[in-house]
């Protein structure tokens, strides 16, 4: 199996490990903000696919620019901390724009946006580190790493 089909499964697995603990997350800051549990379900469940959508294409965009001159992946705790600040802005801007939708109201929108940046960039970078640790979809490790 190709180095390309790996990492593509690897980063599906990711984007699915990511989205899971993500939409836990989300629910609890929707329903605590909006004081409705339903709200807070429809917010969670409705990001689920845009969420997943985003965040594959985010570990691709990542992968394919972090490749040295022999097509290494070069990883660093800069680069982990990078990819958590990129991510929760895509992620950031479309919980906001969900939220905003399903409630009708920006103000929400902006609160739970506002909150989750706190949360999902401390579980992001600590997803990230975990997976730095988990070889599934790697051929090889660079010892340099």
């Amino acid at each position: 199996m190709s180095t390309s089909n790996h990492s593509r499964k690897r980063h599906i697995v990711k984007a699915i490990t990511y989205r899971i603990l993500g939409t836990i997350d989300t629910i609890i800051l929707s329903w605590i903000i909006t004081g409705n549990p339903l709200t807070g379900l429809k917010i969670g469940f409705t990001e689920v696919a845009t969420k997943m959508f985003l965040y594959y294409l985010h570990e691709r965009l990542w992968f394919k620019i972090n490749l040295d001159k022999n097509g290494v992946m070069r990883e660093s705790k800069k680069r982990h901390l990078a990819k958590t600040v990129t991510w929760r802005m895509v992620g950031t801007l479309d919980t906001m724009t969900l939220s905003w939708i399903i409630t009708g109201s920006p103000l929400t929108g902006l609160k739970i946006g506002g909150v989750e940046v706190i949360t999902k960039m401390a579980l992001y970078y600590v997803h990230e580190r975990i997976w730095y640790r988990i070889n599934f979809g790697l051929d090889e490790r660079s010892k340099n790493v």
